[in-house]
């Protein structure tokens, strides 16, 4: 399988979990916060809709490089996903409340799609 071929399936697996977090932050945010460990208020939950309409875009622009993409185009978005699904793990551990199981489950998920965008690039 080619380097692309394998950046398709990272970045179309990648767009579904973005999707259900989408998904979950503009439905249910002040669940979403409470897995996170935040006393939700109703500032945090706007907040956390805001991200899931923006989380939306993402997905939808993963999916379609994926599915649509030139072979340059998936080599980028695949390099630039790599580095922020790292971003993401990072981020998600230095959340400013004490870690619990699912703030390291979604760190977790980060730190794998960027390992599986690195495998994928790999020659």
């Amino acid at each position: 399988m080619s380097k692309v071929a394998r950046l398709r399936l990272v970045l179309k697996a990648g767009s579904t979990v973005f999707g259900l977090s989408a998904l979950a932050l503009t439905v249910t945010p002040q669940f979403f916060n409470a897995l996170l460990g935040f006393t939700t208020t109703a500032e945090l939950e706007w907040s956390m809709r805001m991200i899931g309409i923006t989380l939306v875009a993402l997905a939808g622009n993963m999916f379609s490089v994926a599915t649509r993409g030139k072979d340059e185009t998936v080599l980028f978005s695949g390099k630039v996903m790599l580095v922020s699904a790292f971003a993401l793990g990072v981020l998600t551990l230095l959340i400013p409340v004490p870690l619990n199981w699912f703030t390291i489950s979604y760190a977790a998920v980060g730190f794998g799609f960027s390992a599986a965008y690195a495998w994928a690039l790999a020659k």
